[in-house]
Formats: C-alpha cells, sequence, structure tokens
C-alpha cells in the first residue's frame, strides 16, 4: 500500500437488537471512551443513530458522521448493511482528522470573522443530531457546548416565525438552500432569544448530510430605572429577581443529571452514572435552598398574611406522608397516622408545606429500621398533629435553636439549608398557631403543629 492509498475501513458489527458483537480497535477505543463496551448498545450517539435508521428501513444507508476520537474530529463515511443476523458498519476515511474551521463547516477565510463575528457556530448531521457547538456558546448562557452533541436540533432551538410568519430553517431544509435571520429560543438557555443563519450541505453524492448554521444572540435593553437601588447579590434573590433566573438552569441540571443517569442515549460507564447521580442530588439541594429563600423573603415581607379556612388536617398529614413514602421505606422506617378528622384553620398549602418539612426532618434523623408516629393534639381552642421519631434527640438548650434562621446544629451541616423549621414556625404563627418541641438526648423529638381549632363545613364527613 502506498502512501497516497486510503487506509481500510474500521469495522463493526451489532446484531438484531443493536448491541455491539465486534468493533476494530481505533474504533472500539471511541465507543469505550464514551461508555460502551462490547456486549452493550452502541454508545456512539450518531453511530446508534444510523443503526437505529437501518433497523426501521430494513436496507443499507450509506451516510456521513462528524464523530469525536479524543480531542481529534473525524468526518467519516458510514456504510451500514443489515443482513438476517445483524448489521455491520464500515467506517471510511478514519485517518482525516478535521480543522477547526471544518468542524465549524466554514471556509478557511471565513472561520477568523466568524470567531470574531459570531455569537458561535454550530452543525448538524443529517439526522439533524448536533455534532457541534462552537465554544464561544459558553457557560455565561448557563450550559456547556459539549453537552449538546447527539442530541436533536429540536432539544436545542426551538424555532419561531419570522416576521412575515415564515420559518426559513424548514425552507432551507427542503430546497438545499441558506437561509439568514431565523428567530429562535435557546431551550438549553432558558428559551434566551437567538437569530440563526447557516446552510444545508450536500455531500459528493448529491444527499443532504446536515446544516451548518451561526447564531447570534438577540440583545435586549431593559429600560432601567430613574433611580436604580445598590443591592447585593443575596437582597437581589431575596427580592425575587434572582430566584426564578437560578431555578431554570439548576432545573436544566436536574434534567440533564438524571437524563444521563438513566442512560437513555446509550450505556455509560458505572462511574459516569454515578457522578450523575451525584450532580443530580446537589442540584436539588441547591433547588430545595432557592425555594427556602423565596420563602423566606415571602414571609419577612411587611404585609405578609395568610388565608384561613377549615381544614381537616389529619387529612393532610396522610398526604404529607404519601409524598415521602419513598424516601421513607428506602430507609426501613414505619408510620403510624391518626384516622377521623381534625379540623383547624389554616391554609392548605402552607399546612402541607409545614408537615412535609417536619416529617422530612423526622426521616433524616430516624435510625435506619425505626419508626415514625403522627399523633392527633388537642389544647384548649388549638389542634393539630404530633410528629415523633426516635432519633438522637435534641438537649433543651438547643431547642430554641432549632427554630432560628440558617441555624443548624453540629454534626447536621450540609443536612439543608437551615431554614425549614424558622418558615415553618414563621407560617403555622401566620396562620394564629404555633410549633412546638419536646425533646431530650437519646429519647427522639416531638414536633407539634398547632392550629386554631374550628368546627367542620357543612356538609364535610366525620
Amino acid at each position: 500500500m502506498t502512501a497516497d492509498a486510503p487506509s481500510p475501513p474500521l469495522c463493526a458489527r451489532v446484531n438484531n437488537r443493536g448491541i455491539l458483537l465486534a468493533a476494530d480497535a481505533p474504533l472500539l477505543r471511541l465507543i469505550l471512551m464514551s461508555g460502551g463496551h462490547i456486549g452493550s448498545e452502541l454508545a456512539v450517539p450518531q453511530l446508534a443513530a444510523l443503526v437505529r435508521l437501518v433497523r426501521q428501513k430494513g436496507a443499507a444507508v450509506t451516510q456521513q458522521a462528524m464523530i469525536g476520537d479524543g480531542p481529534d474530529v473525524r468526518l467519516v463515511d458510514v456504510d451500514a448493511v443489515p443482513d438476517a443476523e445483524g448489521i455491520s458498519l464500515a467506517l471510511r476515511g478514519w485517518d482525516r482528522v478535521l480543522s477547526t474551521p471544518e468542524i465549524l463547516g466554514l471556509p478557511d477565510a471565513d472561520f477568523e470573522y466568524a470567531r470574531l463575528e459570531a455569537d458561535g457556530a454550530w452543525r448538524t448531521d443529517a439526522q439533524l443530531l448536533m455534532v457541534r457547538m462552537a465554544a464561544a456558546i459558553d457557560v455565561d448562557l448557563g450550559f456547556l457546548p459539549a453537552t449538546t452533541r447527539g442530541h436533536p436540533f429540536s432539544r436545542i432551538f426551538r424555532l419561531l416565525p419570522d416576521a412575515t410568519g415564515d420559518i426559513p430553517f424548514l425552507a432551507a431544509l427542503a430546497n438545499g438552500t441558506d437561509f439568514v435571520d431565523q428567530p429562535a429560543e435557546l431551550i438549553v438557555s432558558h428559551n434566551v432569544p437567538v437569530l440563526l443563519s447557516g446552510s444545508a450541505l450536500i455531500g459528493e453524492d448529491g444527499r443532504f448530510s446536515g446544516i451548518s448554521g451561526r447564531l447570534h444572540l438577540v440583545q435586549t435593553q431593559p429600560k432601567a430605572p430613574s433611580h436604580p437601588p445598590i443591592l447585593s447579590d443575596l437582597d437581589l434573590l431575596l427580592a425575587g429577581q434572582l430566584e426564578p433566573a437560578l431555578r431554570g438552569p439548576i432545573g436544566r441540571a436536574i434534567e440533564h443529571a438524571d437524563h444521563l443517569a438513566l442512560q437513555a442515549e446509550g450505556p455509560l460507564r458505572q462511574d459516569y452514572v454515578r457522578y450523575a447521580e451525584d450532580i443530580a442530588g446537589a442540584a436539588r439541594h441547591l433547588l430545595g435552598l432557592v425555594d427556602d429563600l423565596a420563602n423566606l423573603n415571602a414571609i419577612e415581607q411587611p404585609n405578609f398574611a395568610i388565608e384561613t379556612e377549615a381544614l381537616d388536617v389529619a387529612d393532610i398529614a396522610r398526604r404529607a406522608a404519601g409524598l415521602l413514602a419513598v424516601r421513607r421505606m428506602d430507609q426501613g422506617l414505619s408510620m403510624t397516622w391518626p384516622d377521623g378528622a381534625i379540623w383547624v384553620a389554616g391554609e392548605f398549602g402552607r399546612v402541607l408545606q409545614i408537615l412535609v418539612n417536619l416529617l422530612a426532618n423526622a426521616i433524616r434523623y430516624s435510625p435506619e429500621g425505626g419508626q415514625i408516629r403522627m399523633e392527633a393534639v388537642a389544647q384548649a381552642d388549638m389542634a393539630g398533629i404530633a410528629v415523633i421519631d426516635a432519633g438522637k434527640g435534641i438537649a433543651p438548650e438547643h431547642h430554641d435553636r432549632v427554630f432560628r434562621k440558617f441555624e443548624r446544629l453540629e454534626g447536621n451541616i450540609g443536612s439543608g439549608s437551615g431554614l425549614g423549621l424558622y418558615i415553618s414556625r414563621r407560617l403555622a404563627r401566620a396562620m394564629g398557631g404555633d410549633i412546638l418541641l419536646e425533646s431530650q438526648p437519646g429519647q427522639g423529638a416531638r414536633f407539634t403543629l398547632l392550629l386554631k381549632a374550628c368546627d367542620a363545613p357543612i356538609g364535610s364527613a366525620i
């Protein structure tokens, strides 16, 4: 073979269920880096999508695919041929590593202009799966461009009609032409408004091979107040300005991490699955803190008030128990709750919030296999529910501390925001009630939610 002769294709074989049976060494290395292995589904999204297409059509398919091998990106021609026992893959052009302008789908002369002047560049394959998004579209928008690789275009961008009511992208896709100023929203970045431009790519064989495009941010300049206050980041958060801005990116982090942990796009190494689960758990903890801060902002407003009505707090307690059933069973905990009805004056959502917090604390601090009890309580003109755990208990000198803002007893650092009990007591008192604590070291804790007792509404089942 001469130096200029093309190298032989890299081959792989999958069975009729898409399970990898064999692969040549360089291709197997890429599959292993992507989290797959012999005996698993293909972990390279572009190849997995091609296998699915062949299985659907029941016929051979030849297609270009841009795939990564470590730091290198290669544009290969893939022949996928089915037979009675599976599908054979042959990748031609493996030795050709793409330059950055080629990856972006831009001529060399345009590359520097695009890098400096465009907000970003992107490219899809023939199935409109993202194969590249420029690093210029970076974490300032709340996501990492590399995480879009292999995902459908429609999961990244939401197309919108232009001023004439048309969708230029679709016309370009149908006619193989260029398009400009396609309004869209960047779904993975809290629906940031953008304009897309680009071209349909046609291979040497005359077939559609993808879309190469650029992205420009739509600049919006909200009118500034005439005398803007000087606020810290915490002030802004408590004023409700940052809370919605944080909730979106954190929610997407949870969604993406859960998606990875479920291995929805193909098999992953177990350590990657654990990383994804850890990320999702940490993001949920952070989202809980955002929720707590939003509640803190609400209850500390001078005009904060709660409209009350007659509620069956025993029924709400049973609902709270149901919401936390999975968490309780994971620790092997048993739980009892009162039968019948206990009528009090309160607001349903706030009472449920308090009882969920009290039960979550009881679950957190109960020993594995222990018991949590909920009991009906009546005191003079008050009634409510006591939540009793069998945890390590709280010394009397710390009873007031646990209800203070941002307080966490020694040994509980990292278990919460230190706001749950503070917020719960403030809510109970805003409804004319209170939360009481009885506890001794080694004897568990008894938190009692008391609200004003009232008569059952007319027509209620008793």
